[in-house]
């Protein structure tokens, strides 16, 4: 392996001035300067870029932070290539930091970002407080933005979408559509985004003056399994309802193949909806309404708060846009009664 002694060698310098020129804080001349060049072109020398980053105190690097029960999925691949691509763009690596089963692992992938001296650090949180969140702000060693959660005290670092308010907003076109007898399959029970549309969901039917059935409530995980599974539960109950929410497009798709199953058409007979705006909503026939999540926005504006020169103002709230495709069939009055 080619070392910076035979590049120190091959340029007729010392170890010392090799290192000083890559690493560019001390004046190295313009001819000295060549000759390291050449002598790097020539013996294909690669700088050990760890070993940099800590002698010069700068990565170029940028840090992600997620759970990795979220790796799986497109919409969260998308993430990740976002962020990585919106990196790159800004002259910055990616680097990948697993927050694992725990808020505590979420530390050690943050504290281990900061050890790797990453220039700035995005966290997409699954289990720090918002209180915690704030908190760590306070004594990071480097800009820190938090995506899908509004803080109280670093607004400016939150960078989110009102998963409330976009349920809220779902549930009320149901409605409109005539649809009464609603079910919600919903996500993982630690999860403050299903918290939100659950809520929302809530919100509309009591806005309306629906009763709240509880046993139109399914228990879901986020994936295209359990929105299988709470699909067949539904349906195998007898309960009468006239459309499924489910809380992410995976599940809705899940819950879509149980309806399938149990002869029954979508919208004709049951309408579905979904939220995330999943590309595979968009194939699947019928094709799935949903909320779209401007999650490449979100992202976008992430990066441009960590690498911004200025402090930033405010926080970055975003909203979530209803996507109307085949899956919500119109309930007549009539139908209702």
């Amino acid at each position: 392996m080619v070392t910076i002694l035979d590049v120190a060698r091959k340029a007729g310098v010392s170890k010392a001035t090799v290192s000083r020129a890559l690493n560019g804080k001390v004046f190295v001349s313009d001819e000295v300067r060549a000759r390291i060049d050449k002598a790097i072109a020539e013996t294909g020398y690669r700088p050990n870029l760890l070993a940099r980053k800590l002698a010069t105190r700068e990565s170029n690097s940028v840090g992600l932070v997620i759970t990795n029960r979220l790796y799986n999925g497109p919409f969260f691949s998308g993430m990740i290539y976002q962020a990585a691509t919106l990196s790159e763009r800004n002259q910055r690596q990616l680097i990948l930091a697993d927050g694992k089963n725990s808020s505590q692992d979420e530390r050690d992938a943050i504290a281990f970002l900061q050890q790797l001296r990453c220039d700035a650090i995005m966290i997409y949180p699954k289990f720090l407080s918002v209180e915690e969140l704030d908190t760590l702000i306070d004594t990071a060693s480097v800009p820190v933005v938090v995506i899908n959660r509004e803080l109280n005290r670093h607004r400016a670092s939150s960078v989110f979408v009102d998963h409330r308010e976009g349920s809220q907003r779902m549930t009320r076109y149901l409605i409109s559509q005539g649809h009464q007898r609603i079910a919600f399959i919903a996500g993982a029970p630690d999860s403050p985004t299903g918290d939100s549309r659950l809520a929302g969901y809530q919100d509309a039917l009591r806005e309306a003056g629906i009763a709240c059935d509880e046993a139109l409530i399914l228990p879901g995980s986020w994936t295209t399994e359990s929105g299988y599974e709470a699909g067949r539960m539904l349906l195998a109950s007898g309960i009468a309802v006239t459309c499924v929410l489910a809380a992410n497009d995976d599940m809705a798709i899940g819950a879509a193949k149980a309806i399938s199953e149990s002869g029954r058409r979508i919208p004709q007979d049951i309408s579905l909806a979904g939220f995330d705006d999943s590309i595979i909503g968009r194939y699947y026939t019928p094709a799935l309404t949903t909320l779209h999540i401007p999650m490449d926005e979100m992202i976008s504006d992430a990066v441009r708060i960590l690498l911004a020169t200025d402090e930033p103002s405010s926080a970055r709230r975003h909203e979530g846009t209803l996507i109307l495709r085949e899956s919500v069939a119109v309930i007549s009055k009539t139908a209702r009664e």
